[in-house]
């Protein structure tokens, strides 16, 4: 059934990489193309990671950083008992998004963003990110949801357990 998973990683990696090369041969460099009144595309670079965090660190220190998330993520995705369809989707999101920006990372020395969401009577404005975030997102919530689901089954397990030591 990984394998299936691993053929999604490949997957997204796909969709991430064609939408950026769209975005860099087809859009203005930060010139904001409104698709509805809340979210537009504005090509931008990201040196750093989320939120322009660590910039100051440079490619190939992000790169081996990156590189040793998405395999400790591998690892974590193996430590998880097969089935747990939520879960899988999640680490196959965060790998294939990882994945995605190490290979921006790698190549051009910056990651490709494009999505901005805003509310321009509030003139707010959201850190402008990529399909690849997206996916790492969902992914991580996936996960997470996964968890919650695991712990509240053992609750009431435990909960159902104690009962009937009581009532026996």
């Amino acid at each position: 059934m990984r394998v299936y998973w691993t053929l999604f990683v490949v997957l997204l990696v796909v969709i991430d990489q064609v939408s950026k090369w769209m975005v860099e041969t087809k859009l203005p460099f930060q010139q904001q193309v409104e698709l509805i009144p809340f979210l537009s595309l504005f090509r931008t670079y990201n040196y750093g990671v989320a939120f322009s965090l660590l910039e100051s660190l440079g490619q190939w220190p992000l790169v081996i950083m990156t590189i040793c998330i998405i395999g400790f993520v591998i690892w974590l995705w193996h430590s998880v008992e097969a089935g747990r369809a939520l879960s899988e989707l999640g680490y196959a999101c965060v790998i294939g998004g990882a994945i995605g920006n190490l290979i921006d990372r790698t190549w051009y020395g910056k990651v490709i963003d494009m999505i901005l969401f805003h509310i321009d009577s509030l003139d707010f404005r959201f850190a402008v990110f990529n399909l690849a975030d997206t996916f790492i997102t969902i992914g991580a919530m996936a996960i997470i949801f996964d968890e919650i689901l695991i712990w509240q089954r053992a609750r009431k397990a435990q909960k159902e357990q104690d009962k009937e030591v009581q009532d026996g």
